[in-house]
């Protein structure tokens, strides 16, 4: 979604710090950007159609002690200059992430009371409906206050008032902010990289709460424009650290982070042994259901999640899209059920909601997160850190493994707990844990790299690519073929192999690429036949297999060596998909490499998707 970014001081160049903490947040939106300045006690307004860099040629860098910027991921009104923030109306200047959801109610009013409007924006109608109350409150306090009884939705607002240019004021509603604070400097950001460069401390708003800042104070008000303290937090640096670091990509980088994101997800559940994982986890006995609620690559997180507690745990699990969970007229939970909302940055606006709607319905909510002091993190009953750091790619990788690590563990838990895995398998488990990450970092080493690549070369110039699989494996074809969509924009699509017959199959042509994942040795046989029976209507056929299955196969199966397979190291089933995914980014990175595409912003995407 949008990103925000806000500057008061006495120490930088206002252009300077907004263009920075632009680009440092690009990642959420990049459809335009735009930035305001005060330039000799006025108001500069700059802003383009496209990435930064567009915007970056224009800007003149003079003398400025204020300003706010914003980097778009269109919603309301197409992807041009007009609708690019920031959005002036009489003296209030904005920029905005969220939507307005009565904007069209408010603009009809306001048009009727004689306001013209330039842009097909909701943040335009935001920017007048608070210059109206200005001119009539002469406030900007008692401004916000009443712009907030008004307005229906999600918003992050920085806002500039044409009579106080040594001010920035804030206000949120469910959509992530800071407030950032330095020496004679205070800064607003969407997320933490746009100041991290500048400082660690940091306070949060709370739905409702806005902020006045100068350059040596913030003062903080709730809804009723009382004031508030906030607490000071700080984050630690080496957690948001943005950069290549010599890979060709910031996705390549963070493919290869993977080994070290699953370490450290993992090893600080077992400081003591299996038994420290019993104390550091919620107590599952007290739930006979699991209803996981997520998105996107979250949601196919959850799918495997499903998968590996069921099997071990002997409890039901439902994985729900958390934009259809939150709608549900019945959603059959109650207070013995525990609702996982997984969600890489904490703030998807679909699982925020679904979650709030679960604890509505008397169940216990646990978060699976990778940010500290995300809004969804501060709105469940339990928490569990993915320790995976920040991910800057648009399509997530080592995000996506850290939250399987956590389902993973989670179903260990639970069975352990229920002494439903014996001592000897517990010694298997540990020693596996010990072993992924030796094992995802051979996954990446040159001589698969250029099987990766191989691969690609096939596939590069297709129309269309399916994968099939089953169980788990099938929940991680949906996972590859998300990865390949995202960034290579080859339509795409995952099957469960099972359903071949049941109509996907008249889609095979002469040359289409089938990719087969075949992990779990109960499914194997039945897998790799219908991998046969897509062969047999001439489909170009790739396996994603463990080493001891391709051992049975190899020497078994008259037609199975004649496909072009990537052979994975077997491990415990717990982990399996751990490695089994890394082939599925690569070949999709690979793909997407060989066409030229924009890999770490793919079109139409982005990173953080905080309004419905």
């Amino acid at each position: 979604m949008c990103g925000i970014v806000g500057y008061v001081g006495k120490n930088k160049k206002a252009q300077e710090v907004l263009l920075n903490g632009l680009k440092s947040l690009e990642y959420r939106g990049y459809d335009s950007a735009g930035i305001a300045f005060v330039k000799d006690n006025d108001l500069v307004i700059t802003k383009e159609k496209g990435k930064i860099a567009n915007l970056e040629k224009l800007i003149e860098f003079t003398d400025s002690n204020l300003g706010i910027g914003h980097t778009r991921w269109a919603t309301h009104g197409v992807a041009n200059r007009t609708n690019s923030h920031p959005h002036k109306q009489g003296k209030i200047t904005i920029v905005h992430n969220g939507i307005i959801e009565n904007y069209a109610e408010l603009k009809e009013k306001l048009i009727n009371e004689g306001v013209k409007f330039n842009s097909t924006t909701d943040t335009e109608v935001a920017a007048a409906l608070l210059n109206k109350i200005y001119n009539e409150t002469n406030d900007m306090n008692k401004t916000i206050v009443e712009f907030e009884k008004q307005v229906k939705g999600a918003y992050a607002l920085g806002i500039i008032c044409d009579d106080d240019y040594e001010t920035l004021y804030t206000a949120r509603m469910d959509s992530p902010l800071i407030i950032a604070l330095g020496d004679n400097e205070n800064y607003i950001a969407s997320d933490v990289p746009a100041v991290i460069e500048y400082t660690n401390k940091y306070m949060e708003l709370n739905n409702g709460d806005f902020a006045k800042i100068t350059a040596d104070k913030v003062e903080c008000f709730n809804k009723n424009g009382e004031k508030i303290e906030k607490e000071k937090h700080t984050f630690p640096k080496k957690d948001y650290a943005i950069g290549k670091n010599g890979y060709d990509h910031i996705m390549l980088k963070e493919i290869h982070e993977q080994p070290d994101v699953v370490r450290n997800t993992i090893s600080p559940y077992f400081e003591n042994g299996i038994d420290s994982l019993l104390e550091k986890m919620p107590d599952f006995s007290n739930y006979n259901k699991i209803v996981i609620v997520a998105c996107g690559s979250a949601m196919h997180a959850g799918l495997v999640g499903k998968n590996m507690i069921e099997e071990f745990a002997d409890i039901p699990v439902e994985v729900k899209i958390a934009s259809e969970f939150r709608y549900d007229e019945k959603v059959f939970i109650d207070n013995k059920s525990l609702v996982i909302g997984v969600s890489q940055s904490g703030e998807t606006a679909d699982t925020l909601k679904a979650i709030e709607r679960a604890k509505k319905e008397g169940a216990d909510t646990l978060g699976i997160i990778s940010k500290e002091g995300s809004t969804i993190a501060r709105n469940v009953d339990f928490l569990l850190y993915t320790n995976s750091g920040l991910e800057i790619a648009v399509a997530t990788t080592k995000a996506y493994s850290a939250q399987i690590a956590l389902l993973s563990l989670i179903a260990l838990n639970i069975a352990n707990h229920k002494n439903n895995i014996s001592n000897e398998e517990i010694k298997n488990v540990l020693k596996s844990i010990k072993e992924l990450p030796v094992q995802i970092d051979k996954l990446l080493n040159q001589q698969y790299c250029e099987q990766y690549k191989e691969i690609a070369e096939t596939l590069y110039d297709k129309n269309d690519i399916f994968f099939i699989g089953r169980g788990i494996d099938y929940a991680l074809c949906m996972e590859g073929s998300l990865k390949l969509k995202e960034i290579s924009y080859i339509h795409s699509e995952a099957y469960a192999a099972g359903e071949l017959k049941h109509g996907t199959i008249s889609l095979i042509e002469p040359g289409t690429p089938v990719i087969g994942v075949i992990t779990d040795e109960r499914r194997a046989d039945k897998t790799l036949s219908n991998i046969e029976e897509t062969g047999s209507r001439g489909s170009d056929n790739y396996m994603i297999i463990t080493d001891e299955l391709d051992n049975i196969y190899s020497k078994s199966n008259e037609n199975y060596n004649k496909y072009k397979k990537v052979i994975i190291p077997k491990t415990h089933k717990l982990f399996q998909p751990l490695l089994t995914v890394v082939p599925l980014q690569m070949i999709a990175y690979e793909t997407a490499k060989l066409k030229g595409e924009e890999i770490d912003t793919p079109r139409n995407l982005a990173k953080s998707v905080t309004v419905e």
